[in-house]
């Protein structure tokens, strides 16, 4: 299991800007020990280049094997794309059939994608999607999802994380504590679900039955009913008293994108408030420097309070 807690870094993982690093981000990184790094396709050419990349990325920081991560989910989110890699299919796809026959899918499909990314260098795939499809919400979630069925997503996300960690990636469930009944793009605006506890208890439940797997990214959507103020993200008492307490999740929590629209202020200030809140790190995706500067000036305070913990 890659170490995600490492007390020499800073809470951030942080994104590129092409195929290799730029003077001005060798420096940076070199300057700031970001804990990891998450790659996307404007970083990908061949596996040749991701190899270098990646051991580029490495030599930047102190701390030994820091965490790289992807999003390779399959379907519409993929960042390794055939021909050079294997074209996975989307969760809704894997899902169709009986149970069985589809943790069989999804368990084989985890593990050509574990395969990958190992080969490259990757460590951490930022999957399984374990939000429940929701016929009338925001299509952004669609058939990333794999059912409308809690019980049915808890089980086929059980068998994405088995193969995942049997092949050596550490997966992150996501968007805890579910994003399927947002009614807009959280990327483009900020989603507020007006469910009751009894009803948002079902969105709940496939990380419930997952709270073991060792990273969770959080959802920017506001859950009225608990938080009518702040998103997840920024939310200590959804934090503290739903996805570690009710849900039981105890293992590393970090933000998704701090780019997305859902949040509103600097970038100091979203990062400074997901840490405050409970976040273990925050995600910068976009490797447009004047954003990292300015995240590095929320993290900073909260870079002396990491600590170790290996799972």
């Amino acid at each position: 299991m890659v170490l995600l807690f490492i007390n020499s870094a800073s809470p951030v993982v942080f994104g590129c800007s092409s195929f290799t690093l730029t003077s001005d981000e060798r420096n940076f990184f070199e300057k700031n020990q970001p804990l990891g790094f998450i790659l996307f396709q404007r970083n990908v050419k061949n596996k040749t280049q991701v190899k270098a990349l990646i051991e580029e990325l490495k030599s930047t920081v102190k701390h030994p094997n820091p965490p790289i991560l992807v999003d390779q989910e399959g379907g519409r989110v993929v960042r390794l794309k055939a021909p050079e890699w294997f074209n996975p299919p989307s969760s809704a796809e894997l899902a169709k059939g009986d149970i069985e026959t589809a943790k069989k899918k999804v368990y084989e499909v985890y593990s050509r994608i574990a395969a990958d990314l190992s080969e490259v260098g990757i460590t951490v795939n930022c999957a399984p999607v374990l939000d429940l499809y929701v016929r009338d919400a925001d299509p952004i979630m669609g058939d990333r999802t794999f059912s409308s069925n809690p019980e049915v997503v808890g089980e086929l996300g059980q068998a994405a994380i088995q193969a995942m960690e049997e092949g050596g990636i550490t997966p992150v469930m996501k968007h805890i504590p579910g994003h399927g009944a947002a009614m807009c793009d959280s990327h483009e605006k900020l989603p507020v679900i007006s469910l009751s506890l009894k009803e948002l208890r079902s969105h709940f439940d496939p990380f419930k039955m997952n709270h073991l797997c060792p990273a969770a990214m959080t959802a920017h959507i506001i859950y009225s009913t608990i938080d009518p103020l702040n998103p997840v993200t920024q939310s200590q008492v959804f934090i503290e008293e739903i996805i570690r307490c009710e849900i039981g999740f105890q293992g590393f929590l970090m933000s998704d994108d701090l780019g997305m629209k859902a949040l509103t202020g600097s970038f100091a200030t979203r990062a400074h408030a997901a840490l405050k809140a409970g976040c273990d790190a925050v995600l910068h995706c976009s490797g447009k420097m004047d954003e990292m500067i300015d995240v590095m000036k929320g993290v900073a305070p909260f870079s002396l309070f990491l600590k170790e913990k290996v799972e």
